[in-house]
């Protein structure tokens, strides 16, 4: 079997969460370019619409499904529609990721002065919506006897970050736990479950903050490769998760960072 055989994905099912714009919509599109026909949720409707349209383009079916995926009822909604359109779901990417479904808050009170209305925001899609996504996923894949999920968690996750980051960072980790406990709880369903450690990485969230040059200066000093992220970078790793190419790697988390690891 050649390298290319173990990348196709024709005839699968993917959905790929907060894939309006930057990783997300990057992941669709690779995704599709190897086959997949993608469900593209985003709590955007207009722009799930727009990546749905590109990944058409691509010759292979594409669904735009607005949630907020931290709307248990919801997402059932959107998986029982893919059920019976398609079949079951067989690849869930949980990318949606923010300080709550929409806009991130631009201000945060240092955390002994937070009450859990400042904390439910990140709670709400880091940890809650993968746990919708991945309960109304795992019924397709065990049903299927095949399956992957693939959790991006950011390196706040693995390492935690402060300064406003105190429970994102938590909420990031509570998602790779729960992750690792999908792999064991999964395998001998066919399923594996692993999460991604992304770095900074280059999308409409950060491009404010890093065409600041002084800024960008300072993030990229803990970075051994000196750049940003991009979303390809990210989408490469998760199409090898999402083939036969990574049958046997489960429970793993896998930093994409430039090499930050190895400066913390």
């Amino acid at each position: 079997m050649t390298s290319n055989d173990l990348l196709d994905l024709t005839g699968r099912v993917a959905l790929v969460t907060g894939a309006g714009q930057g990783v997300g919509r990057q992941i669709a599109l690779t995704l599709a370019s190897f086959g997949a026909d993608v469900v593209v949720n985003d709590y955007d409707e207009t722009r799930a619409e727009s990546v749905a349209a590109e990944v058409r383009k691509l010759g292979v079916s594409s669904l735009a499904a607005q949630s907020d995926v931290g709307d248990f009822q919801r997402m059932g909604e959107v998986f029982d529609e893919v059920k019976e359109k398609w079949g079951s779901v067989t690849i869930l990417v949980n990318n949606a990721g923010n300080r709550g479904a929409g806009p991130a808050p631009t201000k945060q009170r240092a955390f002994w002065d937070q009450t859990p209305s400042d904390w439910e925001p990140f709670i709400h899609v880091n940890l809650d919506g993968v746990l919708n996504s991945t309960r109304h996923a795992m019924g397709h894949m065990v049903e299927a006897k095949q399956g992957r999920v693939i959790t991006i968690i950011s390196d706040a996750g693995r390492v935690g970050e402060v300064n406003g980051m105190e429970v994102y960072s938590g909420a990031k980790a509570g998602a790779a736990g729960f992750t690792r406990a999908m792999a064991r709880l999964g395998g001998r369903f066919g399923v594996t479950a692993n999460c991604v450690a992304l770095g900074a990485t280059r999308t409409p969230a950060i491009e404010a903050a890093i065409a600041d040059e002084e800024f960008a200066k300072r993030v990229l000093s803990s970075y051994i490769v000196r750049r940003f992220g991009e979303p390809d970078d990210a989408a490469n790793l998760i199409l090898f998760l999402a083939s036969d190419a990574s049958s046997w790697i489960t429970g793993q988390t896998i930093p994409v960072n430039g090499g930050y690891s190895l400066t913390m």
